[in-house]
């Protein structure tokens, strides 16, 4: 017999692996069958270490199989990573229990005839798990792309950006799992206060090192145990809360938010500006503006307004707004930790049609700024293409703007962001630096 949640894991990487849902949507799609939060968890634990280790897997799968892994049917090849990832990584499941329930896992899907080769490689990589032949350190993109299971274009880029030590810092980081990091609703109460309040409902807490407003849950969960997911804080990482911190945005200010669902980064912002301010929300789907307009309905945040557009094509605003945020859409390469999905579904010519994306956005949200206002470029990215060099080109085609230190004049950016600009000013967090995943925003000061 097969349990629910391997089957659920099954179905969960078939709907990922095909391409029609990411990881979250397929989650939350293939979950709502399961009653049981045991067997909710296990779905979600098997699938984020299927995702974070499938080059390693795959490796170590076609080495006991003796053939390549293209070679291997999809489902079948998928029902061995569910088996492999439990030999190697949940010490916490018998062997025998990973080997059998993946051969009656493969019958269930129809494939019969895979039972013996799947019990085979199995059983090989259980045998020999403690002396698997994985590449080693000498030959640094083998380690960083299959031992570590990067893309091997991503790992040959990050071994020529950033160095072997810097690059395998950064795949450590990815393959670990990702803590629940909130951020308190400061129109209602304060950090502590949040803290306190999750204390007595038996969730612990730390304070973020550079965010504010942010608590790290080290005990319990927010999100299930208690009533106030959305009311009295947001689920957002850390890097992701700097970035709204980075526009600097003060009470009474207009600012506008370009790509604003699914609203955390809007929400904040709103926050700032206080009520003698006002946010204007934009996003070009009609999915995504209601995502957004529920996020605003469930936090109860004052001083939104919503405008569906599209923002590659003259936005229909005025330039009155203090500052604009341009969160781009991006290959979200910085995100891998928490969507060990990206890695796989990205290719290194995907980074140059964003790029040419967010150019647009970027030249269309500076028409709304006032004179003397900022524009704030940010993206969840880690490559040089869809950061710097998208900002160096916008300020290459408008010489009347300059690249702007929110750390020399705005001393309403707090500590931390600032603890967190590089040389030129530029927002810019890291896993080895910070042990943030990496996002860039850089603030550009409007002529006037």
């Amino acid at each position: 017999m097969v349990s629910p949640a391997r089957l659920a894991a099954f179905h969960v990487l078939r709907l990922v692996e095909t391409g029609p849902l990411d990881l979250a949507s397929a989650l939350h799609q293939v979950r709502r069958s399961l009653d049981d939060s045991r067997d909710r968890a296990l779905t979600s634990e098997i699938v984020h270490g299927v995702l974070r280790w499938r080059a390693a897997l795959d490796h170590a799968i076609a080495w006991a199989g003796r053939r390549a892994i293209e070679d291997f049917e999809a489902e079948i090849l998928d029902v061995l990573r569910i088996g492999a990832y439990q030999l190697l990584h949940l010490s916490r499941v018998p062997a025998s229990a990973a080997v059998s329930e993946s051969v009656e896992l493969v019958r269930r899907v129809g494939a019969i005839r895979a039972a013996g080769a799947v019990n085979a490689i199995l059983r090989a990589i259980s045998r020999q798990r403690q002396t698997l032949p994985f590449p080693m350190e000498r030959d640094p993109v083998a380690f960083l792309s299959v031992t570590c299971s990067h893309p091997r274009w991503l790992a040959a880029r990050w071994l020529s950006r950033l160095g072997f030590d810097r690059a395998q810092a950064w795949t450590r980081f990815n393959n670990a799992p990702a803590p629940i990091v909130l951020r308190a609703h400061t129109w209602i109460e304060t950090r502590e206060s949040l803290a306190a309040w999750l204390a007595e409902a038996g969730i612990d807490t730390e304070a973020t090192r550079f965010a504010p407003d942010g608590l790290i849950v080290t005990r319990g969960n927010p999100i299930t145990n208690t009533s106030a997911a959305g009311i009295r804080f947001t689920v957002q990482d850390e890097s992701a809360q700097l970035v709204a911190a980075f526009v600097g945005a003060a009470a009474g200010e207009w600012v506008f938010d370009a790509c604003a669902a699914p609203g955390g980064k809007t929400t904040a912002l709103a926050a700032a500006v206080r009520d003698s301010g006002r946010v204007v929300a934009s996003d070009v789907r009609p999915r995504r503006v209601r995502v957004l307009a529920r996020a605003l309905r469930a936090t109860g945040v004052p001083g939104v307004d919503i405008v569906q557009a599209d923002a590659t094509r003259p936005l229909p605003l005025r330039p009155v707004f203090h500052a604009v945020l341009v969160d781009a859409p991006c290959s979200g390469l910085g995100t891998i930790r928490r969507d060990p999905d990206i890695r796989w579904r990205r290719q290194e010519a995907d980074l140059a049609t964003f790029a040419d994306t967010q150019g647009q956005i970027l030249r269309e949200a500076a028409r709304l700024v006032r004179p003397g206002g900022r524009l704030v470029y940010a993206t969840c990215s880690s490559e040089p293409e869809e950061n710097e060099e998208v900002v160096d080109r916008f300020l290459g085609n408008n010489a009347a703007w300059r690249s702007d230190t929110p750390a020399t004049g705005a001393s309403r950016v707090p500590a931390g962001v600032v603890a967190c600009l590089d040389s030129n000013g530029y927002l810019r967090t890291s896993p080895d630096h910070h042990q943030l995943e990496p996002f860039f925003a850089a603030c550009l000061r409007a002529p006037g």
